[in-house]
């Protein structure tokens, strides 16, 4: 597995992890997503380091799924069943990572990306950058994130929208409903997401670790219950007609 789909730079006591695909958007194809189930580990290994931050290179944060992952996932169902078994991988080794981690969405965060900005502890959004869940305005059910920290963070009903009609939510909006903690000038998100990183790593790492472990576990609670049923009827859905059709002139739309 190429290891430089994802960086890491450490600077004294913080991490950057960045998704770096930047010439597919930073789009999860399987070399990506098998090494979002890995590093988390990796990253929480490494001595003296309090507090990380994950962003996208180049103008995105992740533009979603590959669409050529996609499809593979639609003709192999071995495949398919092994992605999202590493799909839950993910969901639990980032909602266990034990440091604090801060999301730097740089540009766009759509499906997986906007699931991984969903899961962390604070988000920096620029101000151009936007959040979505196509996953239902596909055809797919929505399994991996959204469904689990949206209502969380912005209550019920106005997920319901957002996640059930897949629409496009500014910076300004998501701020607004509480999926982004600021909202900074394009090209800031990062620099000002590491010195946010630096102020909480200079707090004691015992008392920060054991809230934020403490605030997580309504949403560990319902990760437990939920994810694989969820995650079982987004596979099922990769079978719907309804799906295919869109893929299919999504997958003929990028190589045009």
């Amino acid at each position: 597995m190429p290891q430089d789909v994802i960086t890491v730079e450490v600077d004294d006591t913080v991490a950057v992890v960045t998704l770096n695909r930047p010439d597919s958007l930073n789009s999860s194809n399987a070399d990506l997503h098998a090494r979002l189930a890995t590093i988390w580990g990796e990253v929480a290994a490494i001595d003296g380091l309090r507090a990380a931050v994950l962003t996208g290179a180049g103008p995105a944060f992740s533009a979603g799924g590959d669409f050529g992952f996609l499809d593979r996932m639609v003709r192999d169902r071995q495949l398919r069943e092994d992605v999202m078994a590493e799909a839950a991988e993910i969901v639990r080794a980032v909602i266990d990572f034990p440091l604090p981690l801060i999301a730097a969405v740089n540009g766009p965060a759509v499906g997986l990306g906007a699931s991984l900005a969903g899961f962390a502890d604070l988000v920096v959004m620029a101000e151009n950058a936007v959040l979505a869940d196509p996953h239902v305005s596909l055809g797919l059910v929505a399994g991996d994130g959204s469904v689990m920290t949206w209502p969380m963070h912005m209550g019920l009903q106005r997920a319901k929208e957002w996640i059930l009609l897949g629409g496009k939510m500014s910076a300004e909006e998501a701020l607004r409903l509480g999926l982004a903690n600021r909202v900074v000038p394009s090209g800031e998100a990062l620099p000002q997401a590491v010195e946010l990183a630096k102020r909480i790593a200079a707090m004691p790492p015992q008392s920060v670790r054991r809230t934020l472990h403490a605030l997580d576990k309504p949403l560990r609670d319902l990760i437990d219950r939920n994810l694989t049923d969820v995650l079982a009827d987004e596979t099922q859905s990769f079978d719907e007609p309804e799906f295919q059709g869109n893929l299919e002139r999504l997958v003929s739309r990028s190589h045009r």
